[in-house]
């Protein structure tokens, strides 16, 4: 509770002011739209001018909804009536408008600002608030942190407004390192600080953290536990009442959070001077009593030290890091990636964030991921460090008293079919081919023999086999090779044979002779790691980069437009790991120089058009997801996930002609990509066939 002689004596209703905003609708995209934070607004504004009986002109009420405004379910009171002919759009003028020119003019004692909407960190930690006529040209907004340090100068009236209190309802995720994402550079400036200003800060999520938003009822969660905590209070009650409010909120969404129902993790900042103390959300003193997450002691780190000493990132590191945010209970950062290159900066990153309400330091559960992994591996010594790991956990735990972690998921299986593909000895024509099985298992299940063979012989042989590792034996004694069939076809190809329609080798299907395209029942890739022999560091170095930021990262795709196939380009993507996937936006074909830089670059995942020529739709539409912006976001791309993304695309272009009546179906440019797959992890049993 602030003490009662910290509020200003003439502190009421009339001496209130407030600037309300809710933003729904932004001129951004479509995609930013989000339904809640219209509603949350109006309800504070009913609570200032209702309980709190702040009269409705010193409200600034700016909304932007989705739906018309009139179809807001507006209080019935004279004071919402009076905001409901006043309000104005949440546009970058009306906002500077309200809360830089005309409240500073007013005299009073309590400033709310209470903002509902987007919200993203800058390069400089500040919290941006993007306005309703953000464009993607330029991300118009609010910087919350300059607006605020502006308010302590004294070019706010002198003698004004000792209390300020900023109450936000968005998210703290940090904005994309993106061209695109144009916020520019915002600073209000301000005068001399003013001794005696006070400032109270409550945020919906801590720094990194998404806010949630019921998107059914139309109203944020932290809004909905903040006006249950202010209730009927009154301006004085409400003001002093402030600490105590935030403990409460902060105990509700860490119950939620332990039972599962909640992400975020309220943040809330007093200043210093507010009662001569720091408040802070983290205070053990104020807070209800739970466990605090252990820290890592001297024995645990030397154990450590000796584990990791010469160990490169393996390439589950990613999957066990984000796992080990779940099993700890917490919230995996935003943004994805590893925080360092090696062991050792991962598990100090993890420590440094300590862990969970159940007392888990979040080190714990990912080293027992890397012991799992390990355990499952086959290269050589995994399962002698895997037994030193499982002990490290197994003291660890013992040592700190820390709970029972749950077993790590295990690894997904994918069925694939190797068909890797030869000239003779003699370089005659013909191929000389040969097959294998990878799942739980790997085993070469077909190699021809004799004079070598054309590609349609090889078609019969791969549908044969496909046949085989589906159906149960003769007898019925035994169970198929696989169980859920095969998932995946990589063709291990000379580089001439790159641009081969595999995809669209026919397949028996169905009644009357039907037939499907390979690549719609199965993902299919070509690979080329033959030709890799010389940036074989390169290939390896690129792939490990990407999977250890989970296949998804800002800088991990390229898009390549003809200009930029020159004989240097295999240079350039040679020099850094990023990019790992290349995206080819050329009207030549790919041997015409595309190809030769992404093998001479080390780059492992390349799509392109089979032929040449760039698709109807661009291949980032087609394969990334979209932005908040509408437009596709190369950071959000799952690179990893790229064999199943495109199939998906095979299978709705193959949709989308089936509904026109042709006589002839003509391949679209979505049904010729070419996906090359080069995992340098997975070639099993790769030798020369001569």
């Amino acid at each position: 509770m602030i003490p009662a002689d910290f509020l200003p004596p003439a502190l009421g209703p009339q001496r209130t002011f407030a600037f309300v905003a809710g933003v729904e609708r932004y001129d951004i995209s479509h995609r930013w739209n989000l339904r809640g934070p219209a509603r949350d607004a109006l309800r504070f504004a009913q609570w200032l001018t209702g309980p709190a009986q702040v009269p409705a002109g010193n409200l600034r009420l700016l909304l932007s909804p989705l739906d018309d405004p009139d179809a807001l379910d507006w209080p019935d009171s004279p004071a919402m009536a009076a905001l409901r002919t006043a309000y104005r759009p949440a546009t970058e003028e009306n906002v500077k408008a309200a809360l830089l020119d005309e409240l500073p003019q007013c005299d009073g004692d309590l400033l709310w600002i209470f903002w509902a909407g987007h919200g993203y960190l800058g390069p400089r930690q500040e919290l941006m608030l993007p306005c309703a006529d953000a464009r993607p040209s330029q991300i118009r907004h609010l910087n919350l942190d300059s607006a605020l340090r502006w308010w302590r100068t004294d070019l706010v009236k002198h003698r004004s407004f000792p209390l300020q209190a900023a109450l936000v309802d968005s998210c703290r995720v940090d904005a994309p390192r993106d061209a695109r994402w144009n916020f520019g550079s915002t600073d209000y400036g301000g005068g001399s600080s003013v001794p005696g200003r006070r400032q109270f800060r409550l945020y919906a999520s801590r720094e990194g953290e998404a806010a949630q938003n019921d998107a059914e009822r139309g109203a944020g969660r932290f809004t909905e536990a903040l006006l249950a905590e202010l209730g009927t209070r009154s301006v004085r009650e409400s003001v002093s009442g402030l600490p105590t409010a935030a403990r409460s909120i902060h105990r509700t969404f860490q119950e939620l959070r332990e039972r599962g129902g909640g992400w975020q993790l309220p943040q809330f900042l007093v200043d210093r001077d507010w009662d001569a103390c720091s408040f802070l959300d983290d205070d053990p003193a104020t807070l209800a009593p739970h466990r605090a997450a252990a820290r890592l002691d001297q024995p645990a780190w030397d154990g450590l030290g000796e584990l990791f000493e010469g160990r490169e990132l393996p390439r589950c590191a990613y999957e066990a890091y984000a796992w080990a945010f779940k099993a700890a209970g917490c919230t995996t950062p935003v943004g994805g990636g590893l925080p360092g290159d090696g062991l050792l900066e991962v598990v100090q990153d993890l420590d440094e964030r300590q862990g969970g309400p159940g007392g888990m330091p979040l080190a714990v559960p990912f080293v027992r991921f890397l012991a799992d992994r390990a355990a499952a591996g086959d290269a050589a010594g995994d399962a002698a460090w895997a037994g030193r790991l499982k002990e490290w956990v197994h003291t660890t735990r013992e040592r700190l008293a820390l709970p029972v972690l749950p077993p790590p998921p295990p690894p997904a299986r994918t069925t694939v079919v190797h068909v890797g593909l030869e000239p003779p000895p003699d370089g005659g024509p013909g191929l000389r081919a040969r097959m294998w099985l990878s799942g739980e298992r790997t085993e070469q299940i077909w190699e021809s023999a004799g004079a070598p063979l054309r590609l349609d012989a090889v078609r019969e042989e791969l549908l044969r086999q496909l046949a085989l590792i589906g159906a149960t034996p003769a007898g019925g004694g035994a169970a198929p090779r696989t169980r859920g069939g095969v998932d995946r076809i990589e063709f291990h190809v000379p580089y001439e044979l790159l641009d081969t329609d595999f995809d669209q080798w026919p397949v028996p299907r169905g009644p009357a002779g039907r037939h499907r395209a390979l690549g719609l029942l199965h993902q299919v890739v070509v690979r080329c790691p033959q030709e890799r022999a010389d940036t074989r560091a390169e290939w390896q170095t690129s792939w490990r980069w990407l999977c250890t930021r989970g296949g998804r990262h800002p800088e991990a795709v390229r898009v390549v437009q003809e200009a930029e196939v020159t004989d240097a380009l295999g240079m350039e993507l040679a020099e850094r790991p990023a990019p790992a996937c290349v995206l080819a936006h050329t009207t030549a074909a790919p041997h015409a120089g595309l190809l030769e830089a992404v093998l001479e670059g080390g780059v492992p995942v390349a799509v392109w058009r089979r032929g040449g020529g760039a698709p109807a739709a661009p291949l980032l539409d087609l394969l990334a997801p979209a932005g908040p912006d509408g437009r596709p976001d190369p950071g959000a791309l799952d690179v990893l996930a790229l064999p199943a993304r495109v199939r998906e695309v095979r299978r709705a272009a193959a949709g989308a002609a089936a509904g026109a009546a042709r006589a002839v179906q003509q391949p679209s440019g979505e049904d010729q990509l070419v996906l090359l797959w080069d995992d340098p992890d997975d070639i099993p049993g790769f030798r020369s066939l001569a």
